[in-house]
This record gives structure tokens, sequence and C-alpha cells, in this order.
């Protein structure tokens, strides 16, 4: 729920100063926005398994996963409002959201988090120490040569890396359909000698059971595991999208599918959740979002001096 109020601040928020005709440079949070709304169980299914000493990279919609992940949400939101309370100190934008308290990184590069991942599992074993890492792309990262690159790697070397393909069934504008020669980019995973799983229809519940037997896995020196999910893209690809290729009806399709709704629905109806736990919950996670808003809100812009700080680590 701290995920999708989050995601529905900042969607309030980027729009301010954006209409009545829309422009992307305008208001509190100029630039593109991505929001992750409806792809919350992709982010939880996975994290809930992981530690703050592992790694996670993610893509250009990556508030869902740095929130599972435990980044800081005061700094996070104030790195979109481009603050010098932010995680880079305003610098990196909601794109580029690094916390190496609990490794997190992402990038606006498709697929450009794969080859680190690997490259930080290679780190874990060639140093003996435990750990696991997981890659988080969109099903149109496949089809970069990134992709197999790291899958061919990642096997070869048996490292400690899950890949978690989120197919919300849009590459921006273009369908999966029209892109990918096959149907589900799990049996991928065969050509590389790695376990290969599909979620279907955004299952959270599923996803943990078997993102925990991968990483387990992992952990005990087996290697890697490719993970398809299903899962559903609620807004446009960015703020501002006017969605015209989807197809009539998609939408409301989808809403009607929302996660948290299922989710909520799903835990009442199996006795591990009543209504007024699900208020008191609803009231924490919103006030936990309020305040990280104030805060980013309230915090100071960088001086103009300060640019070329911090730039290089």
């Amino acid at each position: 729920m701290v995920s999708r109020f989050f995601e529905e601040a900042m969607e309030s928020i980027y729009m301010e100063g954006k209409t009545p005709v829309f422009n992307m440079a305008e208001g509190p949070i100029p630039g593109e926005m991505h929001l992750s709304n409806g792809q919350e169980p992709c982010a939880v299914g996975v994290i809930a398994h992981l530690t703050a000493g592992d790694i996670v990279t993610a893509t250009h919609r990556p508030h869902h996963q740095a929130i599972a992940k435990g980044v800081d949400l005061d700094k996070m939101a104030a790195e979109i409002f481009g603050k010098k309370t932010g995680l880079s100190g305003g610098r990196g934008g909601h794109m580029h959201i690094f916390d190496a308290d609990v490794n997190f990184a992402c990038s606006g590069i498709i697929g450009q988090g794969m080859g680190p991942a690997v490259g930080a599992a290679l780190s874990r074993k060639m140093r003996g120490e435990d750990g696991v890492a997981v890659a988080f792309l969109g099903e149109g990262a496949v089809n970069q040569g990134a992709f197999h690159e790291s899958l061919n790697l990642a096997s070869v070397w048996k490292l400690p890396v899950i890949f978690v393909v989120e197919d919300n069934a849009w590459g921006i504008s273009v369908s999966k359909k029209q892109s990918t020669a096959v149907e589900h980019n799990a049996v991928r995973a065969q050509a590389y000698n790695m376990p290969g799983r599909f979620i279907a229809d955004n299952d959270p519940i599923a996803l943990f059971d078997v993102a925990g037997v991968a990483i387990e896995a992992a952990r005990a020196g087996h290697g890697p595991t490719l993970i398809e999910v299903e899962t559903y893209r609620l807004a446009g690809h960015f703020m501002g999208d006017a969605e015209d290729y989807r197809p009539e009806g998609e939408i409301d399709g989808l809403k009607a599918k929302d996660p948290i709704l299922v989710m909520k629905k799903r835990l009442i109806n199996d006795g591990l959740l009543t209504e007024d736990q699900h208020t008191a919950l609803s009231d924490k996670a919103k006030a936990r979002v309020d305040a990280a808003i104030t805060f980013a809100r309230e915090s100071d812009f960088p001086a103009p001096e300060e640019a070329l700080e911090k730039v290089f680590v």
C-alpha cells in the first residue's frame, strides 16, 4: 500500500503546473514520470526474500521495487523533486535511484541493470560472500543483446542472480505480440541451461513461492533462474501518455484486476485480514507517504555551484 499511495501522490504532484496544456518541463517535478501502479506484486513477491545485503537492479519504472527493498522514502521523494536532501543530492531523479545502504540501483536505459547484477553476483562469489542479485527488467528488454549476454555468463559461471521479467504486455506503445517471437519469455531460460518460471495473472503468492525456491537455490550455489511475471500497467508508459495504442476496454479490464484490491479481497476471504485492520494499515501507509512528500517539498534545492559535486564517487 505504501507503493500505491506513493505513486498516487507522485501522479498528483507531477501534474501540478502541467495543465491545461501538458508541458513536461513545468511543475515541481519536470521531465518524465513512469508509475508502477499495478505492478506491485512483481516487487513484493521477490524482494520479501531478500536482505539489505542482497542486490537489486531495477528499470525506469522503479518505485515499487525501491520501496520493497527498503530505500529511504524521504530521500527518494526528495531525489524525485530534485532536492539536495535526495539520495543523490537531486541529481538522479526518479529513473536513477541509488541507495547504497540497501544495495538498490536503477536506470532509465533499457536492460542496463542486468550486467551490473551479474557483476555484483560474480563479486560475491569470487569473494566467498553471501548474497544474491536480482535484476528486474521489462518484457521489451529481453530483445536487447544485454539480456542474452547476461543470462549466458550467469549460467556459465553459475552465479547467484535472479532475472525477473515484468511482462506488462507493452514496450512503450508496442505490444509484446508485435515484438517478441515467443508467447512467454520464461522459455528462453532453456537456451541458457537455467530454470525458467512463468507466473500468470500477477499473482504475488505464486511469485513468492517460485522466487523463494529460486533465491534459495542461488544462495546454495546452484546458479541463476529466469522468472517471468504476467503483470499489468494500470497507467500509461509515462505520465501524459494518451494511450491511444491500447485496445478499447483494455484499461477498464485491467483496473478490474487491480492487484491491491484483489489481494485485499483474498486476505479478507481467507480470514487473514479484517476491514478494521486494512483501514489501520492504509492509514499508516498514507501517513508515511505524506511525511515523505512533506520532507521533499520543504527541502532545499542544491546551489548552482554544487552542480559538479557528487557526480563521481
